[in-house]
């Protein structure tokens, strides 16, 4: 548990980890804001700007990151703006004891608008192009986006979760199996792509243009989810949202709109799934100090809602790239 809370992860440590690929940091390490790992700036001797990630440990094999570490130089490659890790004798995946850590340039830049259809019409483009590259072959390794994965695994966390007020139980679980019955009658995906993954604003930089980071949660799924996350307001916003990010998406890659019925779901799958990793990470001492809330009977109350909410939008027609 030590190794999986980040509890050996001492300032010596990552000291020593810097040394070993020949780093010196002159400054202190600037924790960043990452909960799943641990996430470090720091200036190095010769004035350059780097970032230490360190994995949180049993969550991906060796083989998983080395995969998403091609998959990001692939794309930096294909000149897609993203952040891929350095290099160092030939390898990106480096070992501090039970800690596996990568390193990566500093990259500065204001965060991304959502509600801007300039950015949102660069995103399409870059996003596209991304897609271009991720169809040329599968993931191997890493997992699929399922419902297994992000249903009935988080359903069981929660079932055994002492977080939730006994009090509620019977109301959450109620609308929650709702929703996850029918998610799954609707969650039928085509198509396949390795995918950024979790492509929402806080992990798009923007520098003339947008900078991808943090591909940890990349895996194989449908297209339409490296999208829906742009998609902000009411039900008209999000359609001229929708229009403006597919028209520069196609520009570089073909968009199956029958994926258009998987937004919702997606999204429901993310409710659920994000609850869940809040409960198993609950262990953690940076967990209730970041989320205090989540151990409170009102959290619990507003999920119920939310919950509610979403099984009605579940049965509401899907967004269209044509008048419904």
């Amino acid at each position: 548990m030590s190794d999986f809370t980040f509890a050996e992860l001492s300032p010596d440590m990552i000291l020593a980890a810097l040394e070993q690929c020949g780093i010196f940091p002159q400054s202190g390490l600037l924790a960043l804001n990452s909960y799943e790992n641990r996430v470090y700036q720091f200036l190095s001797d010769e004035q350059k700007r780097y970032v230490v990630k360190f994995y949180r440990p049993q969550r991906w094999s060796n083989e998983q990151i080395l995969e998403e570490h091609a998959f990001s130089q692939a794309l930096a490659d294909a000149e897609i703006p993203v952040v891929a890790p350095l290099a160092h004798q030939g390898e990106t995946l480096h070992f501090a004891e039970q800690y596996r850590f990568a390193l990566f340039n500093s990259v500065g830049g204001r965060q991304f608008e959502l509600d801007n259809l300039d950015h949102l019409e660069w995103m399409g483009r870059f996003i596209g192009r991304m897609h271009k590259v991720a169809s040329s072959a599968p993931f191997t390794h890493r997992p699929t986006m399922d419902i297994e994965s992000y249903l009935t695994k988080p359903r069981q966390t929660l079932a055994n979760s002492t977080l939730l007020p006994e009090s509620l139980h019977t109301a959450f679980f109620t609308i929650l199996d709702q929703v996850i019955e029918l998610t799954k009658t609707l969650y039928q995906p085509g198509k396949l792509i390795r995918l950024h993954g979790d492509c929402h604003a806080g992990n798009i930089l923007w520098r003339d243009g947008p900078m991808f980071v943090d591909l940890d949660d990349s895996r194989m799924g449908p297209a339409v989810q490296d999208l829906w996350m742009m998609l902000n307001g009411d039900r008209a916003q999000q359609q001229m949202q929708l229009e403006t990010l597919i028209e520069s998406y196609e520009e570089f890659c073909e968009f199956d709109s029958k994926e258009l019925t998987l937004i919702e779901p997606l999204r429901a799958m993310r409710m659920v799934h994000y609850m869940a990793w809040l409960s198993d990470r609950w262990q953690d001492p940076a967990f209730p100090r970041a989320f205090p809330w989540f151990a409170e009977q009102r959290y619990w109350e507003q999920q119920i809602l939310a919950l509610k909410e979403q099984f009605a939008t579940l049965q509401e027609p899907p967004l269209s790239l044509v008048p419904y």
